[in-house]
């Protein structure tokens, strides 16, 4: 299961964030560490299409597609040098596929900042120099191994770590995150046994007060839309409501949004955004017994698709009935699908497609 990592400087919403994501009432206390050991919790990704599916089935079992967020102790200033929770923090965040950044971006004399003051750049160069200092860190290591022996060698293996490695310390020492930087195909996978911090892709939460909600960007959520630019992506959310929202039932819930003036979550915008973020897509099977999403990388072909379900599966694979969301639902039932011939039998090399739903034959 894919996995996005909640963090952020101590205060700012994470914990809240987190109980309202899974609801589950973890520790969320005002001041800094409340937090110590990661709390993981399973998320569904919101997706209209199980509720249709549900509808036309009536399966026994209705089985969303899902991922992991866990939620990571509050970073500080020096954390890569071990201040604060130090390392154990930074050794969180190299476990996860993609960082969610928590920013302040509201006023509140009653909510400590453990900087004095609310300054989202501020926090957000704060948190991306600790990675970056503990990405360096690694590199300047490993090459201090790997660089005499290429040298000496001529190994064209070696060769290729060190020409990635100092082009991530070159980036590195310019403040640059990995992410931003373009390795070969080669140098990728060189250097993906590290998992640098600043390689994985991230999105940064604007956490807005309640007023603030249905009313154009505040000054924070301006400054830090445009210092991310087009790099990132920003989400504005208010971590407290949503933290009260997951209390609700989908009618309350959708009663409170409207008072609030916004049209969807702020946590259903961020799930899908994330789930955009680490490329995946979903194909649905389907039955009488079981409705069910699975999530896939994409890019990924019928095979290996089919091989999420059951290892068996993917060794046996003969072929895939397919058919679209849209012609399901078009159509109405399979049966008229099939009448009008757009049920579609596809080989081992068929690119899944997002919405796909199918029924794979394999030898047993």
């Amino acid at each position: 299961m894919l996995r996005a990592g909640i963090v952020g400087l101590p205060n700012v919403g994470k914990s809240t964030l987190f109980n309202a994501i899974t609801k589950q009432n973890i520790l969320a206390a005002n001041y800094p560490f409340a937090t110590i050991d990661p709390n993981v919790g399973v998320v569904n990704v919101p997706d209209i299409r199980m509720n249709v599916l549900n509808d036309m089935y009536m399966p026994e079992r209705l089985i969303m597609a899902s991922y992991e967020f866990t939620d990571i102790a509050g970073l500080v200033k020096g954390a890569s040098n071990g201040e604060g929770l130090g390392n154990k923090f930074l050794s969180h965040i190299r476990e996860v596929d993609a960082i969610v950044e928590v920013v302040r971006c509201f006023n509140d004399s009653n909510i400590i900042h453990v900087e004095g003051s609310c300054d989202p750049i501020r926090d957000v160069e704060i948190i991306n120099l600790e990675l970056a200092i503990s990405d360096l860190e690694i590199v300047n290591n490993r090459l201090q191994k790997v660089e005499k022996k290429a040298m000496t060698t001529k190994d064209s293996d070696s060769l290729i770590e060190v020409e990635a490695l100092k082009k991530a310390k070159e980036a590195l020492e310019k403040s640059i995150p990995l992410r931003e930087v373009k390795f070969s195909e080669e140098e990728k996978i060189k250097i993906k046994s590290f998992q640098f911090l600043t390689e994985k892709p991230i999105i940064y939460l604007a956490n807005i007060s309640e007023s603030e909600l249905a009313s154009p960007d505040n000054d924070y959520v301006k400054k830090l839309k445009d210092y991310v630019g087009t790099t990132s992506k920003v989400i504005k959310v208010c971590c407290k409501v949503e933290s009260e929202l997951a209390e609700l039932s989908i009618e309350d819930k959708e009663e409170m949004l409207s008072m609030l003036g916004i049209a969807t979550s702020g946590l259903d915008d961020l799930i899908n955004a994330t789930y955009e973020l680490l490329g995946l897509k979903t194909y649905f099977t389907v039955g009488s017994d079981e409705v069910r999403a699975w999530t896939f990388k994409d890019g990924m072909n019928a095979r290996d698709c089919a091989g999420l379900i059951h290892t068996d599966f993917k060794e046996g694979f003969i072929k895939a009935e397919v058919i679209s969301y849209d012609d399901l639902v078009s159509a109405g039932s399979e049966t008229k699908v099939k009448e009008l011939g757009k049920l579609r039998i596809e080989g081992k090399d068929y690119l899944m497609q997002d919405g796909d739903i199918c029924h794979f034959r394999f030898n047993r």
